[in-house]
């Protein structure tokens, strides 16, 4: 249903914590512009665990009006509470997005039987097409592929994000669910091996400041064309080690503020990027292309 390179959207944030609505509204144009294949809003990325109901579904509805049906939305509407993933599912699809990402609840550390029946009561709950979405470095549980394949079958079930960086793992979600359901990276690094190996795409960190690159290196793995994707890939490496350097999103929203995209606001707990890490940050702007070499 999605393909290609589908931005894991940082949400722009002013000093005081307070959403950005003109550099959001700029970034969206950014994307539009530059190739994204699609927008995923709220997520881990956009800092979705420091905002509350209220203003996740009301940054969902602006994300959605703001695209104004140029790009294809994807909400961020995962919780460790099912009650709440479902009341965050609904907010997505009446805001109008095209699909909701729900990352594996989170803390409370459920059982396999925990999660099936976690997403299945989502799924029943909300019509919309929904993506699954494991990060076990972020939630402490890692869903395991027999679970991915029990829910596979239901038909509003439609892809998974795999965030582990195991190719292994990835391999093993193919040959279990075939063409049921669609498989995305959720890691930059090992993005390009995973759609050469049959993923649809990439939700990625790296594509908020290199979209164009992002999308390029995307479309030719998936045209199986490994010699392109790899050339794009190899200028890209270093933002996909480098953006992660401390936690997500706190290298690439300073990344962002040095590209003079957005200022550089964050939620607490999030704090800047400690200052000795921004020339390595730099430098990989300016390794992949992001931003000009000093002459010097």
């Amino acid at each position: 249903m999605f393909h290609g390179s589908m931005v894991a959207l940082v949400t722009p944030m002013r000093e005081d914590g307070a959403v950005d609505d003109e550099s959001l509204a700029a970034l969206i144009e950014f994307h539009i512009r530059e190739g994204s294949d699609a927008l995923v809003a709220v997520g881990t990325t956009g800092e979705s665990a420091t905002l509350d109901q209220e203003e996740h579904c009301a940054l969902l509805r602006r994300i959605v009006d703001l695209a104004a049906g140029r790009i294809p939305v994807i909400a961020g509407t995962g919780a460790n509470s099912t009650r709440e993933a479902i009341e965050l599912t609904r907010c997505g699809m009446e805001a109008g997005a095209q699909a909701c990402l729900l990352v594996a609840p989170y803390y409370n550390k459920p059982t396999q039987e925990g999660l099936y029946q976690h997403y299945m009561a989502v799924a029943e709950a909300v019509p919309v097409p929904q993506i699954l979405y494991n990060v076990p470095g972020r939630t402490a549980v890692d869903m395991l592929p027999e679970t991915v394949a029990r829910l596979a079958p239901v038909a509003n079930i439609i892809g998974i994000k795999e965030a582990t960086g195991d190719l292994n793992r990835s391999r093993q979600i193919l040959e279990l669910c075939g063409d049921q359901l669609d498989l995305y990276s959720g890691d930059d690094a090992t993005a390009m091996e995973l759609i050469l190996l049959g993923a649809k795409g990439d939700i990625s960190v790296t594509a908020n400041v290199a979209p164009r690159a992002m999308h390029d290196m995307c479309a030719a793995a998936l045209a199986g064309d490994r010699a392109s994707a790899e050339k794009i890939d190899s200028r890209l490496r270093a933002l996909h080690r480098d953006l992660f350097v401390q936690s997500s999103p706190i290298p690439v929203k300073w990344a962002l503020s040095e590209m003079g995209m957005i200022s550089p606001g964050l939620r607490l707990p999030l704090t800047p990027l400690e200052s000795q890490y921004e020339d390595l940050v730099r430098n990989a702007l300016r390794q992949s292309g992001v931003i000009e070499t000093d002459n010097a």
